[in-house]
């Protein structure tokens, strides 16, 4: 394996330099690796170099489309069709730069591609093992697809310790013995306060570096996560313990917000010891931290306040709307105002919880979901919002729910319904292979025989002149990111154009319906897309900064 990084005092011809940084996570999980990770990249794009994040998952699935969101939390999709971790989520949210398939990727996939290989013969015949076969494939990863970056920060998932994590850190390991690399490994560990003790406890992190270094790897920087300020004398403790500087043992304090972070790792000297340990004169790196702070003072400065009831099924789990948590937050940024989510479970919702539910808020959000489950609640839920001209944004399911209420409630067709969920004989949502011409299907290069395809990544719609949804884009022309496999049934539009309810975007081949918006009412908006994958805190998405203006308006 060739491997273009080279140290930073080297200068070799035909490549620049590049740094390969590693991040681990010990003790416990959920520590916030991805938010570590994405804060570190932002604060080195902000010193001005080209940075690229990536994700290397320990489980064993292929990736997480099949996964449960109670299990993994919401499944991240990106420009180019990859079903990933929600923490490319975090990634693209901090750097404003968008991931790609080749960003991501599980030991289901590394042993899947081994495995490949082994039944074409690429191995001619040898024993196939975890070293070097499952090892060298994870390091040919690590070097693929790389674009003269100046710094790659790879997040490594789980914790040290799992004995799915042993082959990556091997391969950390061989990679960082290998001397003409410039790397470094930044150790993210849980640092307990014994209440009963009064006490913060600092054993824990030196077991789990005890835990690297019989992995053979000794990290260079670690980072305490801690509910309480550290004080010095624990720094000093893990310094001692662990081998590493003083300067380099970080404290990672909880923050008001997600978007401090990046600010108070500035403040503890993240990016600083890290440049140090990679050879650079963190002077000749000024950062300018006026974006964050930017941010943070409206966050933090709010006008107004609004209360955006989100009726979903996945309640158990905010992770499992980590992407539309944030644009929420983001489109309330952008009018200076405090978005209040009101979680509400679908499953409750009958006729009776509805009106007490929903009265409380000032705008209903039908968010994506696949499954009948909780499907009745939703429905409901968007009839009152029509019925009241309370602001309604479905995403996805939410703008399929919204056609089937409109169909059986305002055009009467008492039996509407998806294909997904049952038979019926008003079929207003199924898969393009149920109600689309076999010529039309060929001509988008559909195999029917599958039963229909999901669309997964970034797909164009062209949105009607004088429709709201163009307003609100300020364009004729967009670009959203997709997960779906159900699609509108366009034999049933003329009877929604008819009752006040346009399709004001539709794919450029004007066969798939995009956007449902109904004319009479203040803000009644559906998606067939996920506009919150593509919401940062700096560029808010226009259809949430959109959504949260008229929620205020309501609240008026």
């Amino acid at each position: 394996l060739l491997l273009t990084c080279y140290r930073s005092s080297d200068y070799v011809s035909g490549y620049s330099v590049m740094h390969f940084v590693f991040i681990t996570g010990g003790v416990a999980s959920s520590l916030g690796k991805g938010l570590a990770s994405a804060s570190l990249a932002s604060l080195l794009q902000l010193r001005n170099f080209k940075v690229r994040l990536r994700k290397l998952d320990p489980y064993l699935n292929v990736d997480p489309g099949t996964m449960s969101p109670y299990q993994h939390g919401e499944v991240y999709v990106t420009d180019d069709g990859a079903e990933t971790d929600l923490d490319l989520g975090h990634y693209e949210r901090f750097t404003n730069q968008s991931a790609k398939k080749s960003d991501s990727i599980s030991s289901g996939k590394i042993y899947s591609n081994v495995l490949r290989k082994e039944r074409k013969g690429d191995y001619l015949g040898a024993t196939i093992q975890v070293i070097p076969h499952v090892t060298n494939e994870i390091k040919l990863f690590i070097n693929s697809d790389l674009n003269n970056e100046d710094i790659v920060i790879y997040e490594i998932g789980g914790t040290v310790g799992d004995i799915e994590s042993l082959p990556f850190l091997e391969a950390i390991r061989q990679i960082r013995n290998d001397k003409s690399i410039s790397s470094a490994l930044i150790h993210m560990t849980y640092v307990p306060f014994l209440s009963s003790a009064g006490e913060l406890k600092t054993k824990p992190t030196q077991h789990s570096v005890k835990e690297l270094l019989n992995a053979g790897i000794q990290p260079d920087i670690i980072m305490c996560r801690c509910e309480k300020q550290i004080n010095q004398d624990a720094l000093e403790k893990i310094s001692l313990f662990c081998n590493v500087k003083k300067e380099d043992v970080i404290p990672a304090l909880n923050s008001s917000s997600i978007y401090e972070v990046p600010s108070s790792y500035y403040e503890a000297g993240l990016d600083t010891s890290l440049l140090n340990h990679l050879g650079y004169h963190i002077n000749q790196y000024p950062l300018d931290l006026d974006p964050w702070k930017k941010v943070i003072s409206k966050i933090n400065n709010p006008t107004s306040k609004v209360t955006i009831g989100v009726v979903g099924k996945y309640m158990n789990l905010k992770d499992s709307y980590k992407s539309l948590n944030e644009a929420l937050i983001h489109g309330g940024i952008a009018n200076s105002a405090y978005v209040d989510i009101h979680w509400i479970n679908s499953e409750e919702l009958d006729t009776k919880k509805i009106l007490k539910e929903l009265q409380k808020v000032d705008g209903i959000l039908i968010p994506g979901g696949f499954g009948y489950r909780g499907i009745e609640g939703k429905i409901n839920a968007i009839k009152y919002a029509r019925e009241n001209n309370i602001p309604f944004f479905g995403i996805c399911l939410g703008m399929q729910l919204a056609v089937i209420e409109i169909a059986r409630n305002v055009l009467k067709l008492e039996k509407a319904n998806s294909t997904e969920f049952v038979e019926t004989d008003d079929p207003v949502i199924g898969l393009m292979t149920e109600w689309h011409s076999k010529d039309k299907l060929e001509k988008r290069s559909i195999n029917s025989d599958k039963g229909g395809t999901m669309r997964l990544g970034a797909y164009e719609a062209i949105l009607k002149e004088g429709s709201k949804i163009k307003k609100i884009y300020n364009k004729g022309k967009i670009s959203e990111r997709h997960r779906h496999r159900y699609e509108v049934n366009t034999n049933y539009l003329d009877k929604f154009i008819k009752n006040g309810f346009e399709y004001s975007g539709m794919s450029p081949d004007n066969i798939l319906p995009e956007v449902l918006e109904s004319k009479d009412h203040p803000w009644f908006i559906g998606v067939q897309f996920h506009p919150e994958l593509k919401s940062r805190p700096q560029e808010p998405h226009p259809l949430f900064v959109s959504f949260i203006k008229n929620c205020i308006k309501s609240n008026d």
